[in-house]
């Protein structure tokens, strides 16, 4: 597993494993990552389905519920198939560009 850490976001990133090692792995090292926004980013996943997505589903409420984001980037899964619940976005800019808006967002209590 890779981490990349930018400011208070870190980038995590994992190639040619199961998506059960994965998750595995992203739950493991999580209490080293709960203090900063997540950007997961599943480009090296050839095939990914929404069921896929909802593996994410209670890490994802977990740290959102801890005033953190929680992103995850791919662009074989739509938008319109994943729950509104978990955040989804085609590129690693745009999870950027949501962090940053849900950040101030927290600022101003929204």
């Amino acid at each position: 597993m890779i981490f990349n850490k930018e400011g208070t976001t870190t980038i995590v990133f994992q190639e040619k494993i199961s998506l059960s090692t994965f998750l595995e792995n992203l739950n493991k090292a999580y209490p080293k990552l709960k203090h900063d926004n997540i950007i997961v980013n599943l480009f090296s996943f050839n095939e990914l389905k929404a069921g896929d997505i909802l593996e994410f589903f209670e890490i994802s409420n977990m740290h959102k519920a801890s005033n953190k984001s929680f992103v995850l980037v791919t662009d074989k899964v739509a938008y319109d198939d994943t729950p509104e619940e978990i955040n989804v976005v085609p590129t690693i800019q745009e999870a950027k560009d949501l962090i940053e808006m849900e950040e101030i967002e927290r600022d101003l209590g929204i």
